[in-house]
């Protein structure tokens, strides 16, 4: 059996409020890295605060703070996200290619193994705030954006760790990744949900749908489970014995649990172990990667493929209908 990652993710966009133990300072940030790495984390995902206000603030400089202060004392894949404030007086997020800058401008210093591109945009509902008539807003991944992420990947080789909200992002992913020849193999990353209505909630059948949709269009890419206002340990079991990943963390968990970054890594690797896994290091998580980069078919022919096998589908369905 394939060695397993796991990847902590600190503390996400929802400030205190939300989150009350998420980690806000720099020093914050770093200890709590540090600490998920030597509990078996081989990967850290971070949102970088402004201090003063608590409010996300994504300078490259407070992202590349953190990432020093963990490999100073770790060795980890620690990777920073992309803006996803909503325009002010609207439920629809920001959009623009500034959006990542932080990538640009980490990934030109040489600092970056990993970082975020998300395929596709999403209504981020809450059910408690729909009972409660209170709209949500709108994660907007415009083309040109998700594109400039690639390309930004591309240029500085790191890889792409994408978010999947909907089946749809994996296709759209895997065709956009296509059209960047030297980029490397993206992470594809299913995103469930028990408190938000978006895509599917935690169950096995939705597992296996997306991973029948990933053979289909990015075969033998890796694959990790992630949530928002979901605990996906029960699903552990499942994702060990189909070789896949996993993430926890105070970005993912419900909002107000009173657990800490280092409870909820702990408690993953016991449930990792139990389901008969062994955690990977930073080193061996970089390995397979490499290997997988090595083995693979291009992106782009990968995608060449598809589309002649579409265009096969299309042609016999005319060749059958006139032959009707």
């Amino acid at each position: 059996m394939t060695k397993t990652w796991l990847e902590a993710a600190l503390n996400g966009p929802w400030q205190r409020k939300n989150q009350p133990n998420i980690p806000i300072t720099v020093d914050e940030v770093i200890a709590e890295g540090i600490a998920a790495a030597k509990a078996g984390a081989a990967i850290v995902h971070i949102h970088a605060y402004d201090s003063d206000t608590g409010v996300q603030n994504d300078s490259p400089e407070i992202y590349a703070a953190i990432i020093e202060g963990i490999h100073a004392k770790v060795d980890a894949i620690v990777y920073p996200t992309i803006s996803s404030a909503t325009q002010p007086g609207s439920e629809v997020g920001v959009v623009g290619a500034w959006r990542y800058e932080p990538g640009e401008v980490l990934g030109a210093r040489g600092m970056l193994e990993w970082s975020i591109v998300d395929p596709g945009s999403a209504n981020l509902a809450a059910f408690a705030d729909i009972a409660a008539d209170k709209v949500g807003y709108v994660y907007m991944n415009v083309e040109s954006d998700i594109r400039a992420g690639f390309a930004a990947a591309e240029k500085h080789g790191y890889h792409a760790s994408m978010a999947l909200y909907e089946p749809g992002f994996v296709r759209l992913g895997a065709a956009l990744a296509a059209r960047y020849p030297r980029l490397k193999t993206p992470i594809y990353r299913f995103c469930f949900s028990e408190g938000y209505s978006f895509g599917f909630p935690l169950r096995e059948y939705a597992l296996e749908a997306y991973l029948s949709l990933l053979d289909e269009c990015a075969p033998g890419a890796p694959w990790m489970v992630s949530g928002l206002k979901c605990d996906t340990t029960p699903l552990i079991p499942m994702i060990v014995g189909r070789g896949g990943q996993v993430r926890t963390g105070l970005e993912d968990v419900e909002h107000g649990c009173p657990l800490r970054n280092i409870d909820l890594v702990e408690a993953t690797v016991k449930a990792v172990e139990r389901a008969g896994g062994n955690l990977a290091t930073a080193a061996e998580v970089r390995a397979a990667l490499a290997k997988i980069d090595a083995a693979a078919p291009s992106l782009a022919a990968r995608n060449d493929l598809k589309v002649a096998r579409s265009t096969a589908s299309i042609e016999t369905g005319i060749a059958r209908d006139v032959a009707g």
